[in-house]
């Protein structure tokens, strides 16, 4: 049972996703480690290797008992271990290091942020992804949720429009072994076509209302989870469900604040 208290501690969590840091440096890409090993994972569709990393393991797993696990709203395993398997600390710029596996976002350059652990495993779980399942991601940033969301399925799509932070991304990526994730540099107001439909879309990034190409390419019995709204007002996290016959259903989760998602869906 999710319970109020709970929500409670979200929501005060989320409303602090801008933080008052300098800007930091640049994402490190140099000296990342190749990983220990690959985790070979056979599903009932599909299989693939998943990169595996025992530095500050202790800190992942404590992350994933006390700021997420704890709050009682996740309760989807292969959720959880994808959060326990993620090295965070690779994903944020080095003068944070010591706070990588805070329950805190943290700022990667470039006016963006990494979320806080317990927002990425609340979006990711209400996407309900089954392996096999294509997942298109729109705000790449450090990388961070990507790198989750290849846990569950081999089929992740992430589109970035600040063009060093989509490079450092890719070369992160390819460094650290998440050899499944592909990525693209542009606007992803338009979305992917080529590989649609997706059967989850997930925005990291708040537009004013959802990008209607992106409900186009939701699959049917879709899921797609964004914060909506304007920056200066309240955000809204947003559930949408595509049915088999193509209707949408929003469900209104809690309050959050992003930063606001660029390009194209803010001059409409």
């Amino acid at each position: 049972m999710k319970t109020l208290n709970s929500f409670l501690i979200l929501i005060i969590a989320a409303a602090g996703i801008w933080l008052a840091f300098d800007d930091p440096a640049p994402l490190p890409t140099d000296n990342l480690p190749s990983p220990q090993f690959k985790d070979t994972v056979a599903a009932d569709t599909v299989e693939w290797e998943r990169p595996r990393f025992d530095q500050r393991k202790s800190e992942r797993r404590k992350m994933v008992e006390q700021g997420i696990e704890n709050r009682g709203i996740i309760d989807d395993q292969k959720v959880l271990d994808a959060m326990r398997h993620v090295p965070r600390h690779f994903f944020v710029p080095k003068n944070h290091q010591e706070y990588a596996y805070d329950n805190r976002p943290l700022p990667i350059g470039y006016d963006q942020t990494i979320s806080q652990p317990l927002i990425v495993a609340y979006m990711t779980d209400l996407l309900d992804i089954e392996s096999g399942e294509k997942v298109l991601e729109i705000g790449t940033g450090s990388g961070y949720q990507a790198a989750v969301l290849s846990e569950l399925t081999p089929h992740v799509y992430t589109i970035e429009i600040v063009k060093p932070l989509g490079d450092q991304a890719i070369k992160r990526f390819e460094i650290l072994g998440y050899d499944t994730i592909q990525t693209k540099i542009g606007d992803g107001y338009k979305g992917w076509p080529k590989h649609a439909p997706f059967e989850a879309i997930i925005l990291t990034a708040a537009p004013e209302d959802i990008p209607q190409p992106l409900i186009d390419q939701l699959a049917p019995e879709g899921v797609l989870v964004a914060p909506v709204g304007n920056v200066n007002e309240n955000q809204v996290l947003t559930k949408i469900t595509k049915t088999k016959d193509g209707e949408i259903t929003r469900e209104q989760k809690m309050p959050v604040r992003f930063v606001p998602m660029t390009g194209k869906s803010q001059k409409q």
